[in-house]
């Protein structure tokens, strides 16, 4: 089962307590941190990667879509305040629910679901096995199908993905959690939060970036040492 670890940033004790036990009733879920504001949050996500983040709006010394919009590559994003007229704009940074306090349980199990959901509108993915091992993915309420040793690297664009073969480049609405747990991990390797890559694409690296066809592709600190030693062993 696909585990999503999740922040919590709220200021107020009782409703972080509600949100951390609704977290540990869902399997599929696992709390890595509360904090009490958007700047402990963002010192967090400097150090550890995180899928799912419940924002309160009304954060001390920085606002929870301030907070938000310092994100470069935030994960999914679901809202948890008591005041509704934020709804319409909170939907500009592409978040993933808008959930009114006190949170209902039900409530909170539809937001969290809406995730765990995200590239299975009518189904399973189809996973096809055979020789070269493929996924037909939707775009444009097409079924566009994929070639795994195609692909070059994968990137998250907040809930949907960009993902780049030697033809052709796709963007489909599905965590990148959900893709990692797809891939072989002989084949492919996470560099940063935000992008996978596939082994014998790279062309060249160094400490802080990996190249693919001209794309130089960062490497997270969290994901460097693991990278580099991938990648020292292989050398001549």
């Amino acid at each position: 089962m696909l585990q999503y670890k999740c922040l919590i940033v709220e200021d107020e004790p009782l409703a972080a307590e509600v949100l951390q036990d609704y977290v540990h009733q869902v399997p599929f879920l696992s709390l890595s941190a509360t904090c009490e504001d958007a700047l402990f949050a963002l010192e967090y996500l400097g150090k550890e990667d995180v899928d799912i983040i419940f924002l309160d709006i009304h954060l001390p010394k920085l606002k929870g879509l301030d907070f938000l919009n310092t994100l470069k590559y935030p994960p999914f994003v679901i809202i948890t305040t008591a005041y509704h007229e934020y709804a319409l704009k909170s939907y500009e940074y592409n978040i993933t629910d808008y959930l009114l306090k006190p949170v209902d349980f039900s409530r909170f199990l539809t937001a969290v679901n809406k995730i765990r959901n995200f590239g299975k509108p009518n189904g399973q993915l189809g996973l096809i096995q055979d020789e070269k091992k493929y996924i037909f993915f939707n775009v444009n309420k097409k079924k566009v199908k994929i070639q795994f040793d195609e692909v070059l690297y994968i990137e998250s664009l907040r809930e949907y993905v960009r993902i780049v073969t030697l033809k052709k480049s796709i963007i489909t609405k599905l965590p990148l959690v959900q893709i990692e747990g797809l891939l072989s991990a002989a084949d492919f390797i996470k560099v940063h939060r935000s992008f996978i890559v596939a082994k014998n694409k790279i062309e060249a690296f160094s400490s802080t970036d990996v190249d693919i066809c001209g794309k130089q592709i960062p490497i997270g600190r969290n994901y460097k040492e693991l990278v580099l030693s991938t990648f020292s062993n292989n050398e001549g």
